[in-house]
């Protein structure tokens, strides 16, 4: 294989390179970076149309004796999604790899709920509940069951019949005891982790129905026209932390509706980064803390630098020709109009 050649790294070739724990490595390693200044997220992009949505992240990031650059870029629709994430060289601008990556965006968003609630939940929490059994709960699951020796699962979502499944899905690939709870109320009382991960259009949980000594991690609401939790949890929230302030200033209706848009009531919102660095834990006399989700690309970044690595050294990768420059065409073939 050309050293120098670009490599398109297929989804197959990604889980075979790293497993969650990995994923969640690097992404603590990759806020550490953010934290010190050797990484810099990329402010998060988003636009719609009345099929779905387009977004792109992107960061830079020092690894060893090597500076990165990538973006990932995909559009949302009713259909599915085809997420890519492109690797460039810092230093010279040259193409590394194209990877395919919605399993990469599956270990990011996993990975960094898995960093949240080893930083912020009780050290021995045991239960969870999950609201959401959608294509990123499982993984949601797997990530705190990887910080948290889980004995218990309580599991809600609208439809029974997905209840049902999801459960049996735990039990097959955790080995977790997982339990249907009839409402989020039910599912919530007494968790020591809550995670929402839903598409909801509307918030269904408040700070009431929440019990003492808990985290909550809120990952499905990205974007304004979706909420999962009301404004009673952030002002009852010790800590509240989010992966990316800008995306949150920008994205996330929940935390607008409370703290403004404009930023200065921002204050006491708290960077995951910055938490992480300072390695500390969960505040002993805290009642609640929230982290709320976003997506930032240094977080696929980090795995992607280490998927790349893994795969040179490993000789995985399908080679792509170098992209080649050709000097435009500047002759139009239209032919201005003739003056009347």
């Amino acid at each position: 294989m050309d050293a120098e050649s670009p490599l398109w790294i297929a989804e197959s070739e990604v889980v075979s390179l790293i497993d969650l724990g990995e994923a969640i490595s690097q992404v603590r390693d990759g806020l550490v970076a953010q934290a010190g200044g050797a990484a810099v997220p990329m402010p998060k992009s988003q636009a719609s149309w009345p099929g779905g949505t387009v977004h792109a992240t992107g960061a830079t990031l020092h690894h060893g004796d090597r500076a990165y650059v990538g973006t990932k870029s995909w559009s949302h629709t009713a259909g599915g999604a085809t997420p890519l994430l492109t690797l460039w060289d810092a230093a010279d601008g040259r193409l590394l790899a194209v990877l395919e990556a919605f399993a990469l965006g599956q270990y990011r968003t996993a990975a960094v709920s898995g960093v949240a609630t080893d930083r912020l939940a009780s050290a021995d929490a045991t239960t969870m509940a999950i609201c959401g059994t959608g294509a990123q709960a499982l993984a949601q699951v797997a990530t705190v069951n990887a910080v948290r020796a889980l004995d218990t699962l309580r599991v809600w979502s609208p439809r029974p019949e997905s209840r049902q499944r999801f459960c049996g899905a735990v039990r097959d690939a955790l080995g977790i005891e997982a339990t249907e709870a009839a409402g989020p109320e039910e599912a919530v009382d007494g968790a020591d982790v809550v995670t929402l991960v839903t598409r909801s259009r509307r918030p269904f949980l408040t700070g009431a129905t929440i019990g003492e000594r808990t985290h909550v991690n809120a990952i499905g609401a990205i974007g304004l026209e979706r909420a999962e939790f009301g404004t009673a949890l952030l002002k009852r929230a010790d800590i509240v932390a989010v992966d990316d302030i800008a995306s949150a200033r920008s994205f996330s209706r929940e935390m607008r509706e409370y703290y403004g848009c404009d930023g200065e009531g921002w204050g006491d919102v708290a960077s995951l980064a910055d938490l992480v660095a300072a390695r500390g834990g969960r505040p002993e006399r805290a009642d609640l803390t929230l982290f709320k989700a976003m997506g930032t690309g240094i977080a696929d970044l980090a795995i992607a630098v280490f998927v790349y690595e893994q795969a040179v050294e490993n000789r995985l990768g399908t080679p792509l020709p170098p992209p080649s420059r050709s000097r435009p065409r500047l002759r139009s073939s239209l032919r201005p109009a003739a003056p009347a």
